[in-house]
């Protein structure tokens, strides 16, 4: 795979230069939300469902999905691609891609998930990720998210000992994009957690396509 965007190929290869310990770093962090909020989308979801993670990383949050349904990850690091199916079951499916790249048929998937991969997408890219997303779900199908909550320009920076591209819209901006998009939002909800280094908060979205 080839990443024309600078701001991609950053994040490619921090994710790859990352990967063997960014399983252990994720462990270190103190009030993380995300089984909660992938139980409870899971709990909505009906027999053997379809489901598309992007940016399932090493597999950790997708393999609570995959012994329950029928599971596609994507991901642009081909080394979290391959822990990722050392972790999850042989029956998941994955893609190495750039999420503004993708394409699938419509009403493809009953949910989609992206935890924690948004803030790495340009942001005049994530308006037009959401409206494809609600054309691959069928109706009533669901998106969860975790996306981030304070503005500001797009930024490169030095993150875990790598170099790092963020981006986000406040969250006010947020949950108007998602309901743009044409989502009913079912939730929303601001989560602080503490990783090693300092105090985070995203704001975790659960979205409904209509009927």
């Amino acid at each position: 795979m080839t990443v024309a965007d600078e701001r991609k190929r950053t994040v490619e290869a921090g994710y790859d230069a990352l990967a063997d310990r960014f399983g252990e770093w994720m462990a270190r962090v103190e009030g993380d939300p995300w089984e909660r909020f992938v139980d409870e989308l899971a709990d909505r979801l009906p027999a053997g469902a379809r489901v598309l993670d992007l940016g399932c990383g090493n597999g950790t949050k997708i393999s609570r999905l995959a012994d329950r349904f029928d599971v596609v990850g994507v991901d642009i690091s081909e080394r979290q691609l391959e822990l990722a199916r050392a972790t999850v079951p042989a029956d998941a499916a994955f893609v190495q891609a750039d999420f503004a790249d993708l394409e699938f048929s419509a009403n493809a998937f009953d949910a989609v998930t992206a935890l924690y991969s948004l803030v790495h997408l340009p942001r005049e890219e994530q308006p037009g990720l959401l409206g494809r997303l609600l054309r691959w779900l069928k109706p009533g199908g669901l998106f969860l998210a975790s996306m981030s909550h304070v503005g500001g320009e797009d930024r490169t920076d030095e993150w875990l000992g790598v170099e790092m591209f963020f981006s986000g819209f406040d969250a006010e901006t947020n949950r108007r994009l998602v309901r743009q998009a044409g989502f009913e939002l079912l939730a929303d909800e601001l989560v602080s957690m503490r990783e090693p280094e300092h105090e985070v908060a995203f704001l975790w979205v659960l979205g409904r396509k209509p009927r």
